[in-house]
């Protein structure tokens, strides 16, 4: 049985949307375990944050990937990794966050351009949010100011990682593309990553 979200109005199976709701749930968890120890926020308002980054960084980057996929025509749909879930929450603990948590999975009629063209979304949303938290962060103070540059930084990571250029990641996708746009946007996410971290 499939439903229809009226915000984007594509499908979801009922799979798919538990998937997605127990990978926010447990990379939010992973992530407040892993920003408690450089954060003097409190429990709560620190989970809040680490949700907020997870479905700005995590969340966008899997959807980019699904939708561009469906536009062509494609099956295709989200599933998590119970164990890169498991992993997520033992590094946690000790401060370092790798997680990988799922990937959507596409079956159709797809060629070399429209895997590269999808492979490319999930990072460029990452760019594009990370950049435009970078911005928002330069004219803000605070404890707002900090927040987008937290999102930003793990944006800028999240691109820079899934553009590493060999498989399974984004980055090998793209490359067998069309180099050009892997460079740029490598190129991209490397000045945003940099730029995020030594602000």
């Amino acid at each position: 049985m499939r439903t229809i979200n009226p915000m984007f109005g594509r499908r979801y199976s009922a799979i798919e949307l538990r998937d997605i709701a127990v990978s926010v749930l447990v990379l939010s968890v992973a992530f407040t375990i892993a920003l408690r120890r450089w954060n003097e926020l409190g429990l709560l308002s620190l989970f809040a944050l680490s949700a907020m980054i997870v479905c700005t960084s995590f969340v966008m980057h899997e959807l980019a990937h699904k939708y561009v996929a469906q536009r062509y025509g494609a099956w295709a749909e989200y599933r998590m990794f119970p164990t890169g879930l498991i992993i997520a929450l033992v590094l946690s603990m000790s401060g370092f966050l790798f997680a990988a948590p799922g990937a959507v999975y596409i079956s159709g009629h797809i060629n070399r351009e429209m895997n590269g063209r999808i492979s490319a979304a999930g990072p460029a949303v990452n760019i594009i949010i990370g950049g435009a938290a970078a911005m928002f962060a330069y004219v803000t103070t605070g404890m707002l100011s900090s927040v987008l540059w937290i999102m930003a930084m793990i944006n800028a990571f999240f691109a820079v990682f899934n553009l590493i250029p060999i498989k399974p990641f984004d980055g090998s996708k793209i490359c067998r593309w069309n180099i050009p746009v892997y460079g740029a946007m490598m190129a991209a996410a490397v000045c945003l990553l940099l730029t995020a971290w030594f602000r």
